[in-house]
C-alpha cells in the first residue's frame, strides 16, 4: 500500500481523533484547511477553531480562506498537489472544479447512517427525535449535500439516556477508524463505493433558537429527547419567573398510567431532593440538573432551595 499525501478540510473537535489516526498512520497530512479564526465570547476574542489547534500544536501547515474560490487558495491547492482530499465536519460546500482537483477526489466523514439524516445537525436531530441508532458513513463528496455514494458506514446504537455530546464522541473515534478504513483501500486499489437509496434520504438542519425552547405542552418523552439532544451545547431552556433557565438533564417518569401525574403543562407537580417533578402535555418529567441565567449549573434540590420553589408554581411563564 502505498502513502497518500492528504489535504484535511475540517473544522471543530469532532476531527480531532480521525486527525490522531491519520497523523499515526502511513499517509501523510500534508496542509490543514479550517474556517477562519472569529470573534467570541463576551470579551470578543480571537479564538482558533479545534482543528487549526490541533494543526498548530503538530506543525501542520494550516490554510484559513475566506472564500474557496479565490485565485489565492486555488493556486496554493494546485502547487499543494495531494492525492486525495479529506473534509470532517468542514462546514462548507466544495465547488465542483475543487473536488476534481485531486486524483483520488474528495471524501467526507458523515456523522449519520446515510442516507438519514444529511445536512449540518445530524447528532443532535437523531437524539431530538428519539432515533434508536445513529451512525458514521464515509462517502464520495459531490456537489448534492451528503448525498455521494457510500464506501464504508457502520451503525451506533443510542441509549435511552445518551446525550448529543456522549453520541458525539462514539461517532468521532468510530467514524476516524472507518476513515483510515476507505483511504487505505483507496490507497491499495481495492475501494468499492455503493449508490445511496435517494428515496430514503431525511435531513437535519442547523439548529435555530427555537429548537431550544421546552414546550411543557409536549409530551415528557418529546421533552426528555430535546433536552438530551441539546446536552451539553447548546442547552434545552424555560423560563421561570420571567428569566431563562436551562435544563441540562431530565429522567423520565417510572409511572406507568401517566395520566395520575397530569396537571397544566409546565405545573411543578412535586419537589424532591434530586429532582423537581414537571406536568407535561402526556405525563411528567423530572428535572434533575438546571442552570439559572447568570449562575452556574446546579442539582435541582439547589435550584429549588435558591429559588424557593413549591408545588404549583410554573416554569415556561414569559
Amino acid at each position: 500500500m502505498k502513502s497518500l499525501k492528504l489535504l484535511f478540510m475540517g473544522t471543530p473537535a469532532f476531527a480531532i481523533p480521525a486527525l490522531d489516526l491519520l497523523n499515526s498512520s502511513p499517509h501523510n497530512i500534508a496542509a490543514i484547511v479550517t474556517q477562519p479564526d472569529r470573534l467570541s465570547g463576551r470579551g470578543q476574542v480571537l479564538s482558533y477553531s479545534a482543528v487549526k489547534k490541533w494543526a498548530v500544536s503538530n506543525s501542520i501547515e494550516t490554510c484559513q480562506p475566506e472564500k474557496l474560490s479565490k485565485d489565492a487558495f486555488l493556486h496554493w491547492l494546485e502547487n499543494l498537489k495531494p492525492d486525495l482530499i479529506v473534509t470532517v465536519a468542514f462546514g462548507r460546500m466544495l465547488s465542483k472544479s475543487l473536488l476534481a482537483t485531486p486524483p483520488l477526489g474528495c471524501i467526507n466523514l458523515h456523522a449519520s447512517y446515510l442516507p438519514a439524516y444529511r445536512g449540518a445537525a445530524p447528532i443532535h436531530r437523531a437524539v431530538i427525535e428519539g432515533a434508536e441508532y445513529s451512525g458514521v458513513s464515509i462517502i464520495d463528496l459531490t456537489e448534492e449535500l451528503d448525498g455521494g455514494d457510500v464506501y464504508f458506514q457502520e451503525k451506533v446504537a443510542i441509549k435511552p439516556d445518551d446525550t448529543a455530546g456522549m453520541l458525539h464522541d462514539s461517532l468521532a473515534v468510530k467514524g476516524s477508524v472507518l476513515l483510515l478504513r476507505t483511504i487505505n483501500a483507496l490507497a491499495d486499489g481495492s475501494a468499492v463505493k455503493t449508490p445511496q437509496d435517494q428515496t430514503l434520504a431525511t435531513y437535519a438542519p442547523p439548529l435555530s433558537p427555537a429548537d431550544e425552547v421546552l414546550d411543557w405542552h409536549l409530551s415528557s418523552l418529546e421533552l426528555h429527547n430535546r433536552i438530551r439532544g441539546l446536552s451539553p451545547w447548546p442547552g434545552a431552556y424555560t423560563t421561570f419567573k420571567g428569566k431563562r433557565v436551562k435544563v441540562w438533564k431530565s429522567r423520565l417518569s417510572i409511572i406507568t398510567d401517566q395520566n395520575e401525574r397530569q396537571g397544566v403543562p409546565g405545573t411543578i407537580l412535586s419537589v424532591e431532593k434530586a429532582s423537581l417533578e414537571v406536568a407535561t402535555g402526556n405525563g411528567s418529567l423530572f428535572l434533575i440538573d438546571l442552570q439559572p441565567a447568570g449562575k452556574k449549573q446546579m442539582q435541582a434540590a439547589s435550584f429549588c432551595c435558591g429559588y424557593r420553589i413549591v408545588p404549583g408554581d410554573r416554569l415556561g411563564d414569559g
